[in-house]
C-alpha cells in the first residue's frame, strides 16, 4: 500500500480527577472568547494554515467522495461482541461500512486494497468526557496566552487525539464550537466532536471562580469576572437556566452538561453541596427534551445525584460517591453514568489543601462506584477527563487500562466503543454525525482501527497507540497508516 498521501488519504504520521471542576476552565475560557471571536478562529486558523503550512495533510480532504477501500484477511472486534471473528474482509465506500463478510471478495473497482496479515480491526475510540480546548495547554498559558496561539494548540492537540486512536468525544465544558467546526470542514485535523458549550453552573457552584469582592450578583445581573463565554455560566433560578441552555442549544450544543454539585478544585464549592435545585435541573431538562437532547449532570453525592436523576437528567457525570440506594433508582430509571477511573495521583494534576483532600476521597471512591454500577447493571461510559497537561493528555488510553480492576478487556472494549456511542446516540435530532458510531456493522460510520496485536488479549495495547495502531481511520478518511 502507498504511503503517498492522496485524496483519499491523509497522511500524518511524520507529524510528531475529574478537572472539568477546575474553576480556572472558566476564566481559561474567558482568554480563549475576549481576543478571538468563534468566526474569528475559523478564519485566524485557515489564515495559519495557508502561511505557516501546519496541517498541510488537511488538504488531501476529499472534494468528492474517495474511492472504497477493501480491507483483507482481518480478525474483527465489531464493538458488542466478546470475541473475535477471524477470515474477514472489510468494505468502506464513502464515510461508511458498505459490507462486512467472509473471505476474500474481488475488489471493486478502482478500490484500494489493505491488507491486514490477520491484524484485529476494531471500531474508533470514543472518549464520553473530554475538554478538547483545555486538555494538552498548561493552565499558566490558557491564562495568559494568546488567544491565536490558544486555539491553533487546540487544533494540534485534536489531531494528538485522534492518533490515540480515539476518533469521537464528547466534549463537556469549553468553546469547542469553532475547533468542530475547523475538523468537520478539513481545515485541522481531529476527531468528532460532540460539543456541549458552556456547562450550566450557579452561583457559589463549581466553576464559579469571583472573587468575593464581586459579590453579590443581582439576579440576572452581570457575571463580573465570568463573562458570557462557554466555559461556564452562572444561571440563578429557572429562567435564568432555562436562557443559558438555548444559548448553547443555538449554538450547535449537541446536549446540555448542567453543574449540580462542588467539585475537587472549587475551593468555596464542597463535594456534598447541592448546587442546583430541583426545579432548577428540571428547568434545563425541559428546554432539552423540547429540542429533543438530553441534559447531563456533574455531580459526585447521592443528593445532588438523585435530585438529577427526579428532574430527569438522562446521564451522570462523575458520582464516584454515591450510594447503594442511588445505584439502584439510577439502573431502574435507565441513567448513563459516565465515570472517570481515577486512581492516584498520576490521573489528576498536583492538588494542595482541602482540594488534595477532595482528591483522595473522589480517589477512594472510585473502587465503590464501580462495584455498584457492576452490582446494579447501570449503563456505564468510559471518560477520562484530562486537563492541563500533554503529559496527562497522553495517558488517555491508560485511563482505560485502569478499568481491568472492574471489567474483562472485552468489557472495557465495549464501554469505550459501543456504549459510548449508544450514550451519543441520544442527542436525537442534535446528533451532529447521524449514523452508528462505536461499531463495525454494515451502514455504520466507518471510523476504525487496525491494531498490531489483540486488545482482547492484551488491553495494554490502547496505551501503546503509536506502535499499536497500524491504521486509524475517521469518517471513512485514513489519517495514519504503517503497514
Amino acid at each position: 500500500m502507498s504511503s503517498r498521501t492522496s485524496r483519499d488519504e491523509v497522511d500524518v504520521t511524520r507529524r510528531k480527577s475529574c478537572h472539568c471542576h477546575t474553576s480556572a476552565i472558566v476564566c481559561a475560557t474567558q482568554r480563549v472568547n475576549a481576543d478571538l471571536s468563534r468566526r474569528g478562529f475559523v478564519a485566524g486558523m485557515t489564515a495559519s494554515v495557508a502561511s505557516l503550512g501546519l496541517f498541510t495533510s488537511a488538504k488531501a480532504a476529499p472534494a468528492e467522495s474517495p474511492r472504497p477501500i477493501l480491507f483483507t484477511n482481518l480478525r474483527l472486534f465489531d464493538g458488542t461482541s466478546s470475541s473475535l471473528r477471524d477470515g474477514l474482509f472489510l468494505l468502506v465506500e464513502g464515510t461508511r461500512i458498505k459490507a462486512v463478510g467472509t473471505g476474500t471478495p474481488a475488489a471493486p473497482d478502482g478500490a484500494r486494497v489493505i491488507h491486514c496479515g490477520g491484524r484485529v480491526i476494531m471500531p474508533g475510540l470514543i472518549d464520553s468526557h473530554w475538554h478538547a480546548m483545555f486538555a494538552g495547554l498548561p493552565l499558566p498559558v490558557l491564562l495568559q496566552g494568546d488567544a491565536g496561539f490558544i486555539n491553533l494548540a487546540a487544533a494540534a492537540d485534536a489531531e494528538r487525539t485522534l492518533m490515540r486512536g480515539f476518533t469521537t468525544i464528547r466534549d463537556l465544558g469549553g468553546p469547542t464550537f469553532a475547533l468542530k467546526q475547523a475538523i468537520d470542514q478539513g481545515l485541522a485535523i481531529g476527531p468528532r466532536i460532540y460539543p456541549c458549550g458552556a456547562m450550566i453552573t450557579s452561583s457559589g457552584g463549581h466553576g464559579d471562580m469571583r472573587p468575593l469582592s464581586e459579590l453579590p450578583r443581582a439576579s440576572g445581573g452581570p457575571f463580573g469576572s465570568i463573562r458570557e463565554a462557554e466555559g461556564a455560566m452562572i444561571a440563578d433560578g429557572t429562567d435564568e437556566v432555562m436562557l443559558r441552555v438555548r444559548e448553547q442549544l443555538t449554538q450547535g450544543a449537541s446536549h446540555i452538561k448542567v453543574v449540580a454539585s462542588g467539585g475537587v478544585s472549587s475551593p468555596r464549592s464542597p463535594l456534598d453541596a447541592a448546587t442546583f435545585t430541583e426545579a432548577e435541573l428540571r428547568a434545563a431538562v425541559d428546554i432539552c427534551r423540547d429540542w429533543n437532547t438530553i441534559v447531563t449532570v456533574h455531580a459526585y453525592m447521592p443528593r445532588p445525584v438523585q435530585r438529577a436523576i427526579a428532574a430527569g437528567a438522562k446521564c451522570i457525570e462523575h458520582a464516584h460517591l454515591m450510594d447503594d440506594a442511588t445505584a439502584a433508582i439510577m439502573a431502574e430509571k435507565g441513567v448513563w453514568l459516565s465515570i472517570q477511573p481515577f486512581l492516584t495521583e498520576e490521573d489528576q494534576l498536583p492538588q494542595t489543601g482541602e482540594s488534595r483532600a477532595k482528591m483522595f476521597e473522589i480517589f477512594e471512591g472510585t473502587n465503590n462506584a464501580y462495584k455498584l454500577a457492576i452490582k446494579h447493571g447501570i449503563k456505564t461510559a468510559f471518560g477520562s477527563d484530562l486537563l492541563f497537561s500533554q503529559t496527562l493528555a497522553k495517558r488517555q488510553g491508560v485511563m482505560l487500562t485502569h478499568l481491568t480492576r472492574w471489567y474483562t478487556n472485552a468489557e472495557i472494549l465495549k464501554q469505550a466503543t459501543a456504549a459510548n456511542g449508544e450514550l451519543l446516540s441520544l442527542s436525537g435530532p442534535r446528533n451532529p454525525y447521524p449514523g452508528k458510531l462505536g461499531v463495525i456493522e454494515d451502514g455504520a460510520l466507518a471510523d476504525l482501527l487496525v491494531v498490531d496485536g489483540n486488545p482482547l488479549e492484551d488491553i495494554t495495547l490502547v496505551a501503546n497507540p503509536e506502535k499499536s495502531f497500524v491504521v486509524i481511520m475517521k469518517d471513512g478518511m485514513i489519517y495514519k497508516n504503517t503497514l
